[in-house]
């Protein structure tokens, strides 16, 4: 039998799984392994920072529905890629993590980069394991395969340098892992939930992202229009059913909760986005019925773990229509519940509409958010599915979830369960490899990342990655200069608080969320071969938009906004922010006073 290198042979170990794109940022002796596996016609990404290819293989693995795979470096690399680790754990993407390591003669002898990697990671992945010579095909089929089985999540495979320069026996053994098999729910339950439906006064649905991931959104569409129960998607449950779908009850998302008796939440945990299912969101008593894939996710908070089901969300309500369909019911249009939801919505909406008519110099979020939508759908309508939005911040992620409208499935990324800031140009590279191979024949899709310049701050450094695989995202920047809100309305009164700062002065310098004024964010991607806009005006605005839109090349719009510290920080929760995260806090005399939560907000 003849013998390959490791790396060659952990090359085709990944060829063989399936893995058509890795990404990552290499160094010795990882750099053996990617130009392997480009050897082997597998594409590799190559990122500025460990983190953000961390985070675009998480998004990777979502998109796709099997692990996303990341290498990266030992020692510090996998330090950095610990923060996609926790982004794959607590959103359940299905991650596989390769790092090298030093030789294995040279354990505890203080090594170069020497990290205890296994020991480090294990309480966070679902597998770590440090290969041998003997097993190493094996041993990454393995970790394939835990990660994308059950509740999905991170794994990790430690790869020592003497084994990925050394020399194996070549292995012929396939090892092809097949999708994972889909388990089917308790007949009993099933007939348990369609009882509780059919004594509901206030029927309601939640639509969670595990139901994105798993491609349910024929079967959903299909019990929400036979049934006619009013359906709430989280933030990345968007698309699952249309936006525009007359049941959709995002913007009257505090009455729905407020009011439903029963609740059938497909694909989403009972976290802080759903207000772990407790009064005074919810309706006291309420009965919330789990459909998971994690029976340990059944029961938690204030689910009712008599009534959840585990099981894949494609079979569970596939079952249930049918029972729903023998039994012929369905949910009463005259209902006080849609009634009361249907008054709430025209409210809400009604002051979404008025919002998005204010004109103000400088211009504010709803403003913006507004323009760009209107020159987008003139340019692609959401009907057509064909543009991906990316979003992070805190106020620039809150309220453009509510105004900008999907038509179709995982077509929208953002923070997500960890509130993760970081995320956004990692996650459009990512969304640009699913979307826009190279030679598809499939139409392309634009990525379009809505970034706050807070949030753009952490991971700019990947346009050049985007420019350097002619990758034609376009993205925004709202640049009010600081964290929430700037620290100030104009350059000379940010100047007078950035002296005050370096000189130690009254107490009246730049606050813990200032950021430089009017920074050139725009040039980042002009030194990248991109091009950069910086905008101040609607039409300003909207001329970019057009532009960057037909660019062949990354773009970034850099939009000034209003800033300033007197501004209320909340925004209208129901029209502005269906999914509630946000923190009310109001920022007077350079001093934050914090009010009664509304929720939690990153960054």
């Amino acid at each position: 039998m003849s013998s390959v290198t490791g790396a060659a042979a952990i090359a085709s170990a990944l060829e063989q799984l399936g893995v058509e794109v890795i990404f990552g940022l290499v160094g010795i002796p990882v750099v053996q392994i990617a130009e392997e596996a480009i050897a082997l016609g597998i594409k590799f990404i190559a990122f500025r920072n460990e983190q953000a290819a961390s985070y675009a293989a998480t998004a990777y693995g979502y998109l796709t529905g099997k692990p996303g795979v990341c290498l990266v470096v030992g020692g510090p690399g996998v330090l950095h890629a610990m923060a996609g680790v926790g982004n794959s754990s607590a959103n359940a993407f299905p991650l596989l993590l390769l790092a090298g390591s030093c030789e294995s003669n040279q354990v505890n002898k203080g090594a170069f980069q020497e990290l205890d990697a296994v020991a480090l990671l294990a309480p966070w992945c679902k597998s770590t394991v440090r290969v041998s010579v003997e097993t190493l095909s094996a041993d990454i089929a393995s970790a394939f395969r835990v990660s994308w089985y059950g509740r999905p999540g991170p794994s990790y495979v430690d790869l020592p340098a003497n084994i990925i320069q050394g020399h194996i026996e070549e292995n012929e053994q396939s090892r092809i892992v097949a999708p994972p098999p889909r388990p089917g729910p308790d007949p009993a339950r099933i007939l348990n939930v369609a009882d509780l439906l059919h004594n509901a006064k206030a029927p309601l649905l939640v639509i969670g992202k595990g139901a994105a991931f798993a491609r349910a959104e024929s079967i959903i569409g299909q019990l929400v229009d036979y049934t006619q129960i009013p359906f709430l998607p989280t933030p990345m449950g968007k698309g699952v059913l249309p936006d525009s779908h007359p049941l959709n009850v995002a913007s009257a998302r505090s009455a729905a909760l407020k009011e439903a008796d029963v609740v059938l939440i497909l694909g989403a945990r009972l976290n802080w986005i759903l207000h772990y299912g407790e009064a005074p969101k919810w309706k006291s008593g309420a009965k919330l019925v789990q459909v998971d894939i994690s029976a340990e996710e059944i029961g938690r908070n204030n689910g009712d773990a008599s009534a959840g089901i585990v099981g894949d969300i494609n079979i569970v309500v596939a079952e249930l229509l049918t029972i729903l369909k023998a039994q012929e019911w369905i949910y009463a249009s005259s209902s006080p519940y849609h009634k009361i939801i249907s008054v709430s919505k025209e409210k809400n909406e009604a002051k979404a509409r008025v919002a998005a008519e204010v004109r103000t110099e400088p211009m504010g979020y709803t403003q913006v958010f507004n323009i760009v939508k209107k020159t987008l759908n003139r340019l692609s309508s959401p009907e057509a599915g064909n543009i991906v939005y990316i979003s992070e911040g805190a106020n620039t992620m809150d309220i453009s979830r509510s105004i900008f409208n999907l038509d179709h499935p995982r077509l929208r990324l953002d923070a997500g369960t960890h509130a993760t800031m970081g995320v956004g140009l990692g996650y459009a590279i990512a969304a640009h490899a699913v979307y826009n191979p190279p030679d598809s024949e499939a139409s392309h899709k634009k990525i379009v990342c809505i970034e706050g310049d807070s949030a753009f701050g952490f991971s700019m450094a990947e346009v050049e990655t985007m420019a350097r695989y002619s990758m034609d995202c376009l993205i925004f920047v709202i640049n009010n200069g600081g964290i929430y809100h700037g620290d100030s309305s104009d350059a000379e009164s940010w100047l007078r608080l950035q002296q005050n700062t370096i000189k130690g002065g009254d107490g009246q310098g730049l606050r813990s969320t200032s950021l430089g004024w009017e920074v050139g964010y725009e040039k980042m991607a002009e030194i990248c071969g991109g091009q950069g806009y910086i905008v101040h005006t609607q039409e300003e605005l909207e001329n970019a938009t057009v532009e960057g839109f037909h660019s062949k090349v990354p773009v970034v719009i850099n939009v000034i906004i209003e800033a300033g510290q007197t501004k209320k920080l909340a925004v209208n929760i129901e029209a502005n922010d269906p999914a509630g995260i946000c923190v009310a806090k109001i920022f007077k005399a350079n001093k934050v006073v914090t009010e009664e939560p509304k929720g939690i907000v990153a960054k």
